[in-house]
């Protein structure tokens, strides 16, 4: 049996110099769309580590701290884990947090899904990006990313 998912987790919005944000469709549920994310692994495994370890499996991006560097944006969300879903965590856990961190990256890198997780991806302006994200918390990170990229210029 596999062990239940940690109730703890990060989203990466993954975004251009143009603000084009890449999105990812989700086999397990056709037609949503979401940035990269994914649970802790171990409970004290970095978020950093997370998220870049998440970042790789997804999409083949390798943060390599100079040239793809990840930034936590210091921000947790805290929801309510959709019931579609809840059988993966222990029995009683009904919320998760998620720590969210964006990365840029070329308009060609080439990315490589994994087929077991995703269908297909999509760059789109960030606004639009934001209307295909099916979680709210997703497509409001994907609304703040002008105002991020602000506060770290």
């Amino acid at each position: 049996m596999k062990p239940y998912k940690i109730p703890e987790s990060v989203l990466v919005v993954i975004y251009t110099a143009a603000l084009d944000v890449l999105l990812i469709e989700r086999a397990d549920r056709a037609g949503y769309w979401q940035s990269v994310t994914g649970s802790k692994d171990a409970v004290d495994e970095p978020l950093l580590e997370t998220a870049t370890r998440e970042l790789f499996e997804e999409t083949g991006i390798v943060a390599d701290g100079e040239r793809i560097v990840l930034r936590d944006w210091g921000l947790a969300n805290i929801y309510e884990i959709y019931p579609v879903w809840r059988h993966r965590y222990a029995p009683g856990v009904t919320q998760n947090t998620e720590h969210v961190f964006s990365v840029e990256v070329p308009r060609d890198t080439p990315i490589m899904l994994s087929a077991r997780e995703h269908l297909q991806y999509v760059w789109l302006p960030w606004l639009e990006a934001a209307d295909r994200c099916f979680s709210p918390s997703n497509a409001e990170a994907v609304l703040q990313l002008p105002q991020q990229l602000k506060k770290r210029g």
